[in-house]
């Protein structure tokens, strides 16, 4: 299957011309790991962008972005979609509206949402107060609108982050330390949380955000193919189960492992 293939798909009959492209392009085998995943976000910003751009009409100061994992555009099969639907403040109603056209088809076709609606002084000033958010927001990545609404965002959050690192990084490092005590240590567990174990996904969040406070540096050296190879896994886990899970469970070790050509479930958790 071609990238023409799936994009026809998806501009039949709106969400389920998007249901079946998306449903292709998961269960087509040759391709895998970060093409499927950039794909997807990109599929997935294709149909949003109809749906924003259908709902908004005449609406001026308003504009679409996607925070967090999908911001980033690594979509797995069964990941949220973190949106957050921008605006200048100017009509209230008409955004609320928008945001109905935007929302409802998501959660029709049943997948995970986490929206939220702000002026871009909510959304600052909420990232100020949740570490959390701070960090989905350093990934926001515009979708549809007004561009220069998503940008300025963008670099007012990123210049919050360089003004506060020296408060907000230890505050960083605390949370990662309770997380790890929760969760323990990834190399250590038989049946590792893959995002939220010490040395999982979250962590790797956590490096790129130290690295673009410019206060610290990050380690480089094998990183980016060790988080390609936790989002392999996780790819592969949320294929074989049909569910939106990061807990490498010990029944399902072996079928994740066929799913990525691997011998054995011992042979992938050696690579986890």
């Amino acid at each position: 299957m071609t990238s023409t293939d799936v994009r026809k798909d998806a501009e039949d009959s709106g969400p389920s011309g998007y249901a079946a492209a998306r449903l292709r392009l998961l269960t087509e085998g040759v391709r895998s790991g970060p093409p499927r995943r950039a794909a997807l976000a990109e599929l997935t910003d294709d149909w949003l962008t109809g749906l924003f751009t259908a709902g908004s009409e005449a609406l001026k100061g308003v504009s679409l972005a996607a925070v967090g994992g999908y911001g980033r555009g690594e979509l797995s099969p069964r990941s949220d979609l973190d949106l957050l639907l921008l605006h200048d403040g100017s009509d209230s109603g008409a955004v609320a509206a928008l945001a109905d056209r935007i929302w409802y088809p998501v959660w029709d076709l049943g997948l995970a949402l986490d929206h939220s609606v702000r002026t871009p002084s909510e959304a600052r000033k909420t990232a100020g107060e949740d570490l959390k958010v701070q960090l989905g927001l350093l990934d926001a990545r515009h979708i549809a609108g007004d561009l220069g609404l998503t940008a300025g965002l963008r670099t007012a959050v990123l210049a919050d982050w360089r003004n506060q690192a020296p408060k907000r990084l230890p505050e960083l490092q605390e949370l990662c330390a309770e997380r790890a005590e929760r969760q323990g240590e990834l190399q250590y567990l038989l049946e590792p949380d893959l995002k939220e174990a010490r040395g999982g996904l979250r962590d790797a969040t956590a490096l790129r955000a130290v690295a673009a406070s410019w206060l610290a540096d990050a380690p480089r050296e094998g990183l980016a193919d060790a988080r390609r190879r936790l989002l392999d896994v996780r790819d592969a886990l949320h294929l074989t189960t049909g569910r939106a899970t990061d807990r490498l469970a010990l029944q399902e070790q072996d079928q994740v492992a066929a799913e990525l050509g691997l011998l054995d479930a011992d042979t992938l958790l050696r690579q986890v």
